[in-house]
């Protein structure tokens, strides 16, 4: 009875941790949102090429991606901003390749951020 006691106790325990520690992101929208900001202009067509700002805003939010929880909210957060700052697609997919990023996912306001792996 004992063995069975400790058993489930670690087992709990073990359960919790790993609830705990899965589907977060560790990345917050605030940080998002002031990385992403030097891109407005360039994804709105205001500018002809993107600021250095945004590249090396974009690139730091890239090497801080830990998880797919991370590239999701990042997703998220890109989103929803995008729609209020009138982001055009065709600018924003340029992008990546202008900053020399590698995202992993299609850049694009369309990208459905669930999907994203």
């Amino acid at each position: 009875m004992k063995n069975n006691l400790i058993f489930s106790m670690i087992f709990l325990l073990s359960l919790l941790f790993f609830l705990a520690h899965t589907g977060e992101a560790d990345i917050p929208c605030s940080t998002v949102t002031m990385k992403a900001a030097p891109c407005v202009t360039f994804a709105t067509g205001k500018a002809t090429t993107p600021a250095a700002a945004c590249c090396s805003g974009l690139q730091q939010l890239a090497q801080s991606v830990k998880s797919v929880d991370d590239k999701k909210a990042i997703c998220r957060c890109l989103k929803g901003s995008a729609k209020n700052l009138g982001v055009q697609d065709r600018f924003l997919t340029q992008i990546p390749t202008a900053c020399k990023i590698k995202v992993g996912f299609p850049v694009s306001t369309t990208t459905s951020c669930d999907t994203i792996q």
